[in-house]
């Protein structure tokens, strides 16, 4: 059975009715290693929390050996099969020998994170970024506009990307789109307790979303973390 690393993970509410994000993790008892899920629904409404909710906990118990993307797909059965009518967006991290298999849609990060530098290894699928690959201007309105979705994203329009350091950091746009990369940086420099300070410094500095983070300790950290096998 693989060793199963230590992860720590933080939700807040920022200025919003509801907290639409959610958060799963699950690793089967002898299993081959632990899935990770990030969801953050699509509007401040509470069909858009249970989507979230759904999405998160589907795509956690999603085996392992399967590979991130079927994990994707079974949050979208999930949402689909649930009667509701919220959506969400999604970053998923399958454990994958020393590193992780991603896979996402929307606006949902993933970080690689050795614990000493901190890089970004998903790319959003908004109205924003796709002008920016077609050299066009771009409007602030543009940043909140994803352009799939755990709901609507076709097979092939799911991204994809490998973490071989070790460590990781998940989180949704309350997070990283009011954190520099530096403070973002500086923070994990914490990581006894990173997870929780993203959420609070992305809320204290004014952060319009709710804020949502997951960190998984590179294994050369020497720390001390709650693991849980299951959040959400």
């Amino acid at each position: 059975m693989r060793e199963l690393p230590h992860w720590h993970t933080a939700s807040a509410r920022g200025p919003r009715e509801h907290n639409a994000d959610a958060v799963g993790a699950y690793a089967a008892a002898g299993g081959a290693g632990i899935v990770f899920a990030l969801a953050d629904g699509v509007g401040d409404h509470p069909n858009a929390a249970h989507a979230a909710r759904t999405a998160a906990a589907a795509a956690a118990r999603n085996p392992v050996g399967q590979g991130a993307v079927a994990a994707v797909l079974a949050a979208q059965r999930a949402v689909l099969a649930s009667g509701w009518s919220g959506d969400c967006v999604l970053v998923v991290a399958v454990q994958t020998g020393e590193g992780y298999g991603i896979a996402w849609v929307g606006d949902a990060r993933a970080y690689a994170w050795d614990g000493y530098t901190v890089r970004q290894v998903t790319k959003d699928h908004t109205l924003a970024q796709y002008f920016r690959d077609h050299d066009q201007p771009v409007t602030p309105r543009m940043e909140h506009v994803v352009t799939t979705s755990v709901r609507t994203a076709g097979v092939h329009e799911i991204g994809t990307a490998t973490v071989t350091t070790g460590g990781l950091v998940l989180t949704s746009d309350g997070v990283h789109k009011t954190l520099s990369g530096p403070v973002m940086l500086d923070i994990l420099g914490m990581p006894d307790r990173a997870a929780a300070e993203l959420v609070r410094t992305a809320i204290s500095l004014g952060g319009s979303d709710n804020a949502t983070a997951i960190v998984v300790d590179p294994p050369s950290a020497d720390l001390v973390t709650e693991k849980l096998r299951v959040a959400a």
